[in-house]
Formats: structure tokens, sequence, C-alpha cells
């Protein structure tokens, strides 16, 4: 859950400085998050988190793990301004209809790393770092985004169904040409072998082009139910059934004063009165309502009534 502790080690994290309350909106300023507390997109974050394993992990041929980290919303300026002026991929998705699209956002070190690996070297970047791509980079980052662009149409399947596709660009090194003060969620993906330093993959989606979906992303997502074993499930409720409840019928329940409650003495009489129906309880439970009567000779109490039961009463 996003509101949970992160399983993510520190040392696999990478700092996202921020100045302090940049994020909450003041007066008169407007809402860079019309989301709300975003839990419905950091679950799609975790699944797609799961979907891009294989994809990077054809890339560099070896057995990656990879995971989201919590994400964040923020202008677009503010973003460019944290990766600062260093080369790096950005890939444009198509979001079905939507005029802007989002971003596949890579260093070019861990791009670079890729095209060796790719073409059978020990995945080694150049260094230092060229200031553009050649021609078999760009291929190379075109082909990534053809291929997370089915992972992530899985994703979202379950939240809404949005026809994903890659769009090449004449430049790969050049930012989207969106306005700086446009609000962006960006999702980040952590790649890493074994216990190694980790690469970060983001994927940057408009505000803009994510509103149509605001219903569905408010929606909370709950986790299905862990299936139960049935052999255990057997055992568990015949355990259950074998345990035994105090039964109890309240006849009445006189009142006196404490003075009268001090003067009592053996013989004296405290006069009940009490209707033809009486509360039947089980331990501190009402039960319902019965007649009293007999039955065989002895004193018995004939359910009339039963109360209704509140599955809240037994979470």
């Amino acid at each position: 859950m996003v509101n949970a502790s992160s399983e993510i080690a520190a040392a696999d994290r990478r700092e996202r400085p921020r100045a302090s309350a940049e994020h909450a909106p003041a007066l008169g300023t407007s809402n860079l998050n019309p989301f709300g507390d975003l839990v419905t997109l950091q679950h799609l974050s975790a699944r797609l988190a799961k979907g891009l394993k294989p994809v990077f992990e054809g890339m560099l041929r070896q057995d990656l793990r990879t995971w989201a980290e919590p994400l964040v919303v923020q202008r677009y300026a503010d973003y460019k301004a944290e990766r600062g002026g260093a080369l790096a991929a950005w890939s444009p998705l198509a979001m079905g209809t939507a005029r802007q699209r989002a971003q596949i956002v890579i260093d070019a070190r861990f791009a670079l790393q890729m095209l060796d690996a790719f073409f059978g070297g020990d995945g080694d970047a150049p260094h230092p770092l060229p200031s553009e791509f050649t021609p078999a980079a760009e291929a190379l980052i075109a082909r990534i985004g053809e291929t997370i662009v089915a992972p992530l149409g899985a994703a979202w399947e379950p939240l809404a169904r949005i026809a994903f596709r890659a769009e090449g660009s004449a430049n790969y090194a050049q930012p989207a040409d969106m306005g700086g003060d446009d609000p962006v969620v960006v999702t980040r993906f952590g790649i890493a072998l074994g216990d190694n330093k980790p690469d970060f993959v983001d994927i940057l989606y408009p505000v803009a082009a994510l509103k149509p979906h605001t219903a569905s992303l408010m929606v909370k997502v709950h986790d299905a139910p862990a299936e139960v074993e049935p052999l255990w499930r057997s055992g568990l409720t015949r355990a259950v059934m074998g345990v035994t409840l105090p039964v109890r019928s309240v006849l009445c329940e006189p009142h006196i004063s404490l003075a009268r409650l001090m003067e009592l003495k053996p013989g004296d009489v405290i006069p009940v009165d009490f209707g033809p129906e009486v509360p039947v309880m089980v331990a501190s439970r009402r039960l319902g309502t019965g007649l009293v009567g007999t039955s065989n000779g002895r004193a018995a109490v004939r359910l009339s009534s039963l109360e209704p039961i509140n599955p809240e009463d037994f979470r």
C-alpha cells in the first residue's frame, strides 16, 4: 500500500529533493493533483513493474529485479530541472485520443548499457557519455517503447482501457514539448541486477491526459481475498462448532433504592413484574425474545423472535 512503509532498501532509492510544502496547494493556486491519494495509481504501477521485468531482461540478457517507486505529481518544468542537462532518452507514448503524450524517460547511461548488452557486450556504457544518440541507440529506444506498450496496457486493463501506442521521435534526446507549468504524474521504476546499484526508468503521464479517467483513479483498490485451504477451513469449522456458550434468560430486573436495599432482611419480599416475553441472551449478546412456560415439568422459554445478525459484528 502507499501509506505502508517501503520495502525498498534505502540504497536502491533515488532521492527526489523537494522544497518544503511546495506540493501543498496554497490559497488561490491550482491543485496539481486532482486524483486524491493516488493509491489506485500506485497499485497500477506495482502491477506494471512486474510486466517491465521481462522487457528489460530481454535487453540486458540477465535476471533482474524490478519495483515501483512512490509516485509524485509535479510541474513538468520542475521534473526537467531535477534531471538537469544530462543526456536522456524521451520516448513518446500516445494515450488513446488524448492530445498530450505520455513519456518514457531513460538515462542515457542505462540506454547505452542496454545497447551494448543487446549486441553481445558486457553491458558497459561509453565514458564519457556522448552528447547525442547514435542511430543504433535510437533504434533500441524505439524498440523499448514498442515493447513496453503491451505490459502497460495490461497493467491499466482493470482500471481503464487506454490504447497506448509507441510513437517515433525525430530526436529522442529532446524532451516533450509541454508547458512548464503543466502537471505530470511521475511513475518511477527501479531496475537492478542482484545487489547492484539500480537504474531508473520514468513514465510520465500528463495530468490533463488522465483527467477523463479521474473517477477510476479515485476508486480504492482492494486486494483479492486469499483462497483458504479447504481442509483447514473444515477443521476450523468443526472446532468452532464445538465451542460452548452460556445461554440465559432475564426474567426481571427490579430497581430498589439504596436505603431499601440496606433495610432488607431474611423473609422480605421484593415484588417483580414481567410480561409474557423475556429477553434471551447468549454470552453478552441478545439472541432474541421468548415466552416463559414449562416443558416436561421444567421451566422453559420458547423462542418467539430472533435478533438479526450483522456480519460486521464478526469482522
